[in-house]
């Protein structure tokens, strides 16, 4: 029998305000030089609070643009210039594609992972796993980075004042999160450190799928009004850390192997990685059996928040490209065929798309 397994970052703080803690996380970590790494808009989310209190910790910085893309190229790039200014950490300020880049950067050269997020969009931040494009965007690989950032600081007045498009898209990351961890320990699921699933890891992923049921449509609020409030802070909280530990203690199968499946059509690369992620939740949910009354429950939010729920709002249509993605999903090794029982073949997956379709075109 494997042993039970969980990973999680070394620390992890949340507020508004926030960042005004990342100097003092960084001295008491030992940093003494800092490369910060972020598109324009991520640079200059963190840029005064920086100026400001990096001095004083005695913490050297620099700042490079992120090329946009988590290539094989750009990480290279990245660890280079890191190296040649001696930074002990790499900074990722910004979204998913920064976050994956920094995380695999810092990891081949041996500095510590600081994540900066400045939107809630997905559950990268606090995992050990990065996701490498070809520079065409599609998905080229994940990447088992072996190790947990040393820091994730989420401050909830930049995530405030980020679109409304990326809580939402959040929100669809993790709403599978307790899903697949359910459907990966009733198949035996390893999960990411390479264990079997712990009770701690399953009760945070319901917590996780229980936070955004209860509070998703009040967080959305308060960004659309720029606003930091209670129901803002919890699923933030789901988003980023609740969904990151469950999903990579837990497990993840076809919602996450259709999401990526998705990407060999190229409208699909228009959306982002969450709305895939809900869409392949309604299919997979379908595919394992959920009785009518969850499955209602998981369309009803996505309905709500504003998920994609229908093939058309993910900018796939039945055809030749959507079954080369459900088989895409359900081979061997893929996020689905991993975890996914065996009898999840690429035809019961393309059945599983076209009646979730059909649910959501009559609702």
């Amino acid at each position: 029998m494997r042993p039970y397994m969980f990973i999680s970052p070394a620390r992890y703080v949340q507020g508004a305000g926030a960042l005004g803690e990342l100097a003092p996380q960084l001295r008491s970590l030992a940093v003494k030089s800092a490369l910060l790494v972020g598109g324009r808009s991520g640079l200059a989310a963190v840029r005064a609070a920086v100026e400001r209190d990096f001095p004083a910790a005695d913490v050297a910085y620099s700042e490079e643009l992120f090329g946009g893309e988590s290539t094989d190229a750009e990480i290279s790039r990245i660890a280079a210039i890191a190296l040649a200014v001696c930074a002990d950490a790499i900074v990722a300020c910004g979204g998913g594609k920064a976050i994956d880049t920094v995380k695999t950067a810092a990891a081949r050269i041996g500095a510590k992972i600081i994540v900066v997020p400045t939107v809630a969009s997905n559950d990268s931040p606090c995992s050990s796993v990065a996701v490498v494009y070809n520079p065409d965007g599609t998905m080229n690989r994940l990447e088992f980075l072996g190790r947990s950032p040393e820091l994730v600081l989420v401050d909830t007045r930049i995530i405030a004042n980020a679109p409304v498009r990326q809580l939402v898209s959040g929100m669809g990351d993790a709403l599978a999160t307790y899903y697949e961890a359910d459907m990966g320990r009733r198949r035996g699921a390893v999960n990411v450190p390479g264990g079997s699933i712990t009770e701690t890891a399953m009760t945070l992923a319901k917590l996780c799928r229980d936070t955004l049921f209860e509070f998703g449509t009040g967080a959305k609020i308060a960004v659309e009004n720029k606003v930091v409030t209670p129901a803002l802070d919890r699923v933030v909280e789901a988003n980023v850390l609740l969904s990151g530990l469950g999903f990579e203690s837990g497990a993840v199968t076809l919602a996450h192997g259709l999401s990526e499946g998705f990407h060999v059509i190229p409208a699909c690369r228009e959306r982002t990685h969450g709305e895939l992620v809900a869409f392949g939740l309604l299919a997979m949910l379908i595919l394992d059996g959920a009785g009518h009354a969850e499955f209602s429950r998981v369309l009803a939010f996505c309905r709500e928040v504003g998920l994609p729920a229908t093939l058309r709002e993910i900018g796939a249509e039945p055809g030749a490209l959507l079954k080369k993605a459900c088989e895409h999903a359900a081979r061997p090794g893929a996020d689905g065929g991993f975890n996914a029982p065996p009898e999840n073949d690429p035809e019961r997956v393309y059945d599983a798309v076209l009646a979730a379709d059909a649910v959501g075109r009559l609702i």
